[in-house]
C-alpha cells in the first residue's frame, strides 16, 4: 500500500475544491450537496462545512443511495431521498471517479427527485478508465492508475489516500 495523499494534504485539497465551488456558483442558496453513499458522504459534509465556514451560509447536504439505480448490481430495497431538487444546482460528491457508472446511476436517482437547474460533480480523486462520457467539474487530484489497482480514501483516523496494487487487494 502506497500513500498518495497524507491527511493534511487531503484536507487542503478539499478546501481548494470548496473554494472552486464558491467561485463557480454565484447563488450558493440554490446549491444542494448529494454525497454518494459511503465515502461520498463524509467528503460532501466536509465540503459543505467548509463553504458554511467560508461564506457564513447554511448548506443543504444529503446522503444519496444509488444502489437501486446501478446497472451492474441492482438492489430492490434501498433508501430513497424525499427532497425536491427542481431548479437547484445539485453537486454530486464522491471520493473516487473511475468508470463513471456510479455517477450515471446518481444522475438517474437525481432525476427521480426533480428537474435540477444543473448537476455538477466533485471528486477527490479522478483515476481515469472511463467507460462512460463523464467528467468531474471539481477534481482534487488526477491520479492515473492501472486498471487492477484500487484507490482507498480514509476520512477517519487522519489517514488520507492510498493505492493498492493487485497483490494487496
Amino acid at each position: 500500500m502506497r500513500e498518495l495523499l497524507d491527511y493534511e494534504k487531503m484536507v487542503r485539497t478539499i478546501r481548494r475544491i470548496s473554494h472552486e465551488i464558491i467561485e463557480r456558483n454565484t447563488n450558493l442558496h440554490n446549491v444542494v450537496f448529494l454525497g454518494i453513499k459511503r465515502n461520498g458522504v463524509p467528503l460532501a459534509k466536509m465540503i459543505s462545512k467548509n463553504i458554511e465556514d467560508f461564506e457564513n451560509i447554511k448548506m443543504e447536504c444529503y446522503e444519496l443511495d444509488i444502489s437501486g439505480y446501478r446497472d451492474d448490481k441492482k438492489i430492490d430495497t434501498f433508501e430513497r431521498l424525499s427532497i425536491d431538487v427542481t431548479n437547484k444546482t445539485v453537486i454530486v460528491v464522491d471520493d473516487v471517479l473511475f468508470t463513471g457508472r456510479t455517477v450515471r446511476a446518481s444522475m438517474d436517482a437525481i432525476v427521480d427527485l426533480g428537474r435540477p437547474e444543473k448537476i455538477q460533480l466533485a471528486v477527490l480523486i479522478d483515476r481515469g478508465h472511463r467507460e462512460l462520457p463523464i467528467r468531474a467539474d471539481y477534481v482534487g487530484k488526477s491520479i492515473p492508475t492501472n486498471f487492477g489497482e484500487k484507490i482507498i480514501v480514509s476520512f477517519s483516523g487522519n489517514k488520507g489516500v492510498f493505492i493498492l496494487n493487485k497483490e494487496e487487494i
